[in-house]
């Protein structure tokens, strides 16, 4: 993925970024800084679904600003919180991705389905699964979506330790392939898994 000339301020507030140009290797990135600094609106400029004030992004060789849809095809970003999966179950939405995209891996989700205990919860509509269980079902889809860029926002939150432990190992196998980037924000440093890169926020002193 590349960066190029990003800037990003909201209305009244200091700049995220400005005039801001990098790479991001496969492998993981980690986009550490502490609550508010901007973590998740740096995940949300690069899934393009924050609009930036000025700049691009280019994934796979497709630029955002140009290709807007063939952009999101290779993203896989879903925040946390939200309810818009509510009335579908995991299994039923995993179905979806897979449908859409030959690239998803089924053994994978599988193997995650089991790692984060969620068998139990496979067919239930979302809103009643507790807030760690959405959130597995998150990474469990975003590890197994073959996209090219994959964006996790606290992706340790409300997890156990059993879960946790399944998705460190998870990333190592998404990282062997080196097909994917996958962006970690984290207010927490990560050292359970090697680090193509990392980001500190603030960029913007």
């Amino acid at each position: 993925m590349q960066i190029r000339q990003l800037s990003f301020a909201y209305p009244g507030q200091p700049a995220l970024v400005s005039n801001w140009s990098v790479s991001l290797p496969p492998g993981v990135t980690l986009v550490h800084g502490d609550t508010g600094c901007g973590k998740t609106t740096l995940l949300r400029l690069f899934a393009g679904v924050q609009p930036a004030n000025s700049g691009d992004l280019l994934l796979a060789g497709i630029c955002l600003g140009e290709s807007p849809l063939a952009y999101a095809r290779e993203v896989y970003f879903v925040e946390p919180w939200t309810e818009a999966f509510d009335q579908v179950s995991a299994r039923a939405y995993a179905a979806s991705l897979q449908a859409d995209d030959a690239r998803f891996d089924s053994a994978l989700w599988q193997l995650l389905v089991d790692g984060f205990s969620l068998a139990a919860h496979i067919d239930k509509p979302l809103y009643m699964l507790s807030t760690g269980s959405k959130r597995k079902v998150w990474l469990a889809a975003g590890l197994a979506s073959g996209r090219r860029l994959v964006l996790l926002d606290e992706p340790t939150g409300a997890l156990d330790l059993p879960s946790t432990r399944c998705l460190w190992q998870a990333l190592d196998q998404v990282v062997a392939r080196g097909c994917s980037a996958v962006v970690l924000a984290s207010a927490a440093r990560v050292d359970e898994v090697a680090l193509a890169s990392t980001i500190d926020l603030p960029l913007v002193a």
